[in-house]
């Protein structure tokens, strides 16, 4: 198949292409370059600098490419910007997303894999999170992507466009060519990681009171490359769906520092700090739909081995993806 990925330079969307290109999958990039990084760019792929903000500029890649379907990774992220800027990420994550669609219908492209997040579900009313459990989120950045996700069940229902989202719980995680490399970088594993490689002073822990074995959040992580072999699976589906993703377990912020410590085998200080707004204690996924209907399973269970692969990344690019 010939893939358009949109935000491809980016830490999930790099990673989504390299696995699609080992499969023999014709790839094509397109990305505006504010959060991803050229040099992320798998050299196999053709690239488009471009921004959803221009529905032209889309359009006009879509009539030169051609694509059978869109991996759609293109969004504002951070939680806690969202709570300081919510029209940014509205803008972005909603309209800008409207001008893929709208540009997709046009141009007669008939599928789209769209990166969703848990942060649909707001704190959970059980454990653990399956699909049925009504969304209500508690930030902008989970709103944006929960009514997303409602305009995409109305482009089906209206103009036949399949859809499969996927509610990502916490990727983490490297291949071999690939890693994390945000600006400004906000995720516990690198940042911990960074500490490891003296690039930083210590780790901050918001928050060591939450109801929790050692008081700190637990987060359901899952390697890099099992979140990408989903996505794949799901160029396969025959209709249109919604799945949550992660690996069922979960870890808590002192135990991801503490598995660092020991696969780094460094000194990694920690300054506790007070929580931050719209953390829950838990987040954990049920991924038993996506396992019963496209067979997905995940092949790196552990943190250690999710840890290991980030840190062997790290080691080799402590400086990411600068020049």
């Amino acid at each position: 198949m010939k893939i358009l990925v949109v935000g491809g330079a980016g830490y999930i969307g790099s990673i989504c292409a390299e696995l699609l290109l080992d499969e023999g999958h014709e790839v094509v990039i397109f990305d505006n370059l504010t959060e991803g990084h050229r040099r992320a760019v798998d050299a196999r792929a053709a690239f488009i600098e471009g921004d959803l903000a221009n529905r032209q500029k889309i359009e006009a890649a879509f009539s030169k490419t051609r694509p059978d379907a869109v991996m759609h990774f293109a969004a504002s992220a951070l939680v806690g910007e969202s709570m300081r800027d919510p029209s940014k990420y509205f803008r972005n994550n909603i309209a800008n997303g409207l001008n893929l669609l709208d540009a997709l219908v046009a141009t007669g492209v008939p599928r789209i894999i769209f990166s969703s997040t848990c942060a649909i579900f707001g704190p959970p009313e059980r454990l653990p999170i399956d699909e049925t459990l009504p969304p209500s989120p508690i930030n902008p950045y989970g709103e944006s992507k929960l009514a997303f996700e409602k305009i995409l069940r109305w482009y089906d229902q209206i103009h036949g466009l399949k859809v499969v989202s996927l509610r990502y719980f916490n990727a983490a995680g490297a291949s071999a060519k690939f890693g994390e490399d945000h600006r400004p970088e906000t995720h516990l594993i690198p940042n911990v990681l960074k500490v490891a490689l003296g690039q930083k002073r210590h780790v901050e822990l918001f928050g060591t009171d939450y109801e929790t074995p050692d008081g700190t959040c637990i987060r359901d992580y899952i390697h890099i490359v099992d979140l990408a072999r989903a996505h794949i699976l799901a160029l396969k589906s025959t209709k249109s769906e919604f799945y949550n993703l992660g690996t069922g377990g979960g870890s808590s912020v002192r135990e991801v520092i503490a598995a660092c410590r020991e696969i780094t085998g460094r000194k990694i200080d920690i300054v506790e700090k007070p929580r931050r707004p719209g953390d829950p204690p838990r987040l954990i996924a049920s991924s038993e739909k996506i396992k019963r209907e496209l067979g997905w399973r995940s092949k790196f269970q552990s943190l250690g081995a999710i840890i290991e692969s980030a840190w062997k990344w790290h080691e080799k690019f402590p400086d990411g993806y600068a020049d």
